[in-house]
């Protein structure tokens, strides 16, 4: 399974963007889809996720500001990013813990390539 990120680009402080992630093939069962970021000098850290339950859980950084949500099949998850900021500035990478095929016994990790979101003041 191999997950594909889009919508990163250059936005002016207070823009908005859309970050899509979608999993090629879909996965046989997801437990949390999510959005980690990482600044140059900083270590990854989660911005957001979603359950298979439909629970949400937000950095506090992006709270109010960030919504991530899923499409009905499941197998694509977005965040949308509004009144950015330039600390926002990041390579933002999508995860799922999930499992690939019905024979895999337990759930793994997957990380997308990364799309970069640079956020000018």
């Amino acid at each position: 399974v191999q997950l594909q990120a889009s919508g990163g680009g250059l936005v002016q402080a207070g823009g908005s963007l859309r970050l899509s992630c979608k999993a090629s093939p879909r996965f046989f069962s997801i437990l949390v889809m999510g959005w980690y970021r990482q600044a140059p000098g900083n270590q990854r850290a989660l911005v957001a996720r979603i359950g298979s339950g439909g629970s949400t859980k937000y950095a506090d950084s992006v709270k109010g500001r960030f919504t991530i949500s899923r499409d009905s099949s499941g197998n694509t998850v977005y965040l949308e990013m509004n009144s950015l900021k330039p600390e926002d500035t990041a390579v933002y990478y999508c995860h799922h813990l999930g499992r690939s095929s019905s024979w895999q016994s337990v759930a793994n990790d997957y990380w997308g390539p990364g799309t970069l979101v640079t956020v000018s003041s």
